[in-house]
C-alpha cells in the first residue's frame, strides 16, 4: 500500500482541504437550496483534477476518477440544517473561519467536512494513480437533511448507479461505522363529533381519543425491541394538532405525528401494526407520510418517509477493508461502531442492499448544534483514509 505517500500528501494538502471546507461553509445551503454550494463543489473537484464532474437531474454533484468496471462511491451531503437561535452561537455560523486547528461554521461537521476531505482524497488518488483499474465516484448529495436517502434513490433508480461499495462521510469522530437504527414517520388522525361546549356529552371529543392514544404510545416506547449492537427502538410524539368548529365546541378532529426509530428486526409493517392496535376501535387512521419536493434544479421527486434500519457484519469485506486501511495508515486498531442518527445508508443499504460503511471527520455531537467546528487534523486523516481505502479497493472481492 502507498500508505506513506498517502499520508504525506494528505498533510501536504491540509491547508487546501481546510480552505475548501471554509469556502463551502460560507455558502448557506438548506435542503433544496444547494445550487451555489453544488457549483462550488464542482469547481473544487475540477480544480483537483477529477476526470469528469456533472450534475444529475436532482442536483447531486457527481465527480469521477477512473473508468474501471468495479465502482467505489464516496458520499457526502452538501445541504445543512438552519442555524437556529443565533444567540446560541459565539461566532457567525457562516464565517468559515480557520483558526486554532479548526474550521468553524454550520456544516463543518454535518457534513461539508466529509466533502472537502473526499475532494482532497480525489486529488491524491489521481496523483498516485490509485484508480487506474476501478471507478471512484464522489457524490455531493442533496436534500439529505429533509429526506435522508432520497438523493440515493434518485441515483440508483434514475441514474442507474449501483456501486460495489459506498463510503458515507457523515461524522464518525474518525471511527468506522457499520450501521444505524432506521426511522419512519407516522400520522394518526382521529375523527370525533362536535357539539356545543356547554354539552360535551353530546359529542365525541377527538382530543380525548388522541390523548389516550398518546399515553399508550408513551408506554409502548418502554417495551420496544432491543438489539445488542444498534440498541433499542423508540417512539415519540413530535406534533399534536386539533380542530373544532369554534372554541366553544367539542373538538371533532385531532392529529398526532410520530417519530419512530427502528432497531434491527423492526419494519414499517410491524411499527404501523403497533399503532393500529393502540387505536383499534376508534375512528382513527394511521398513515405513512410521503415526501415530495423540488430540488434546486426544479426537478420534483419523492419517497415515502420510511428509512430502513441497516447494518453490516464486522466480518463483511467492506468493514474488513476499512479496518485494514485504518490500521495501515494510523498504526492502531479502529473503533468499529454505529451512528445514533440516520444517514443516506437507509436507501443505499437499507433498500438497495449496497454495502455501505461510515468514516468521517468531526464528532457527531456537533451535528445540528451551535458553535459547530471540525478539526483540520480530522480532515487530513479522512482524506488519507478515503485514498487508502481506494487503493485496497483495487483488490476487493467480486
Amino acid at each position: 500500500m502507498h500508505s506513506n505517500e498517502i499520508k504525506e500528501l494528505s498533510e501536504k494538502y491540509s491547508t487546501l482541504t481546510a480552505e475548501n471546507l471554509s469556502a463551502l461553509v460560507k455558502i448557506k445551503s438548506l435542503s433544496g437550496e444547494e445550487k451555489e454550494v453544488a457549483h462550488e463543489v464542482r469547481r473544487q473537484m475540477l480544480e483537483s483534477g477529477f476526470d469528469d464532474v456533472r450534475f444529475d437531474g436532482l442536483g447531486n454533484v457527481i465527480g469521477r476518477i477512473g473508468s474501471g468496471k468495479r465502482i467505489l462511491a464516496i458520499d457526502g451531503h452538501v445541504d445543512t440544517v438552519d442555524v437556529g437561535n443565533l444567540a446560541n452561537w459565539d461566532f457567525d455560523p457562516f464565517c468559515g473561519e480557520i483558526r486554532d486547528g479548526y474550521v468553524y461554521g454550520r456544516g463543518s461537521v454535518d457534513q461539508k467536512g466529509g466533502v472537502a476531505a473526499f475532494i482532497t482524497a480525489g486529488k491524491i488518488i489521481k496523483e498516485l494513480g490509485l484508480a487506474d483499474n476501478i471507478t471512484v465516484l464522489f457524490v455531493g448529495s442533496v436534500i439529505e437533511e429533509d429526506c435522508d436517502g432520497l438523493c440515493w434513490k434518485y441515483l440508483v433508480e434514475e441514474e442507474g448507479i449501483r456501486p460495489d461499495v459506498v463510503i458515507s462521510t457523515e461524522p464518525t469522530n474518525l471511527n468506522i461505522y457499520r450501521g444505524q437504527r432506521g426511522r419512519m414517520e407516522m400520522d394518526v388522525e382521529f375523527n370525533g363529533i362536535s357539539s356545543h361546549g356547554s354539552a360535551p356529552e353530546r359529542g365525541k371529543n377527538a382530543i380525548y381519543m388522541a390523548s389516550r392514544a398518546c399515553l399508550a404510545i408513551e408506554k409502548l416506547n418502554n417495551n420496544l425491541k432491543n438489539d445488542d449492537f444498534l440498541g433499542k427502538g423508540s417512539i415519540t410524539i413530535s406534533q399534536f394538532v386539533s380542530g373544532a368548529p369554534s372554541l366553544c365546541a367539542v373538538a371533532d378532529y385531532a392529529k398526532i405525528h410520530l417519530d419512530r426509530r427502528l432497531t434491527w428486526g423492526e419494519t414499517k409493517i410491524s411499527a404501523i401494526a403497533e399503532i393500529e392496535k393502540i387505536v383499534e376501535g376508534l375512528d382513527a387512521k394511521v398513515t405513512l407520510p410521503y415526501y415530495k419536493q423540488k430540488g434546486w434544479t426544479g426537478k420534483e421527486y419523492g419517497m415515502e418517509q420510511y428509512y430502513p434500519t441497516w447494518m453490516l457484519s464486522e466480518d463483511h469485506p467492506a468493514i474488513q477493508t476499512a479496518v485494514k486501511t485504518f490500521e495501515e495508515l494510523f498504526n492502531k486498531k479502529p473503533l468499529v461502531d454505529k451512528w445514533t442518527f440516520s444517514t443516506n445508508g437507509v436507501t443505499i443499504n437499507g433498500i438497495y442492499g449496497i454495502p455501505v460503511l461510515g468514516f468521517g471527520p468531526g464528532n457527531e455531537v456537533m451535528a445540528h448544534a451551535p458553535n459547530e467546528k471540525t478539526p483540520v487534523s480530522d480532515l487530513v486523516a479522512a482524506s488519507a483514509f478515503y485514498a487508502g481505502f481506494t487503493n485496497y479497493f483495487n483488490a476487493y472481492p467480486d
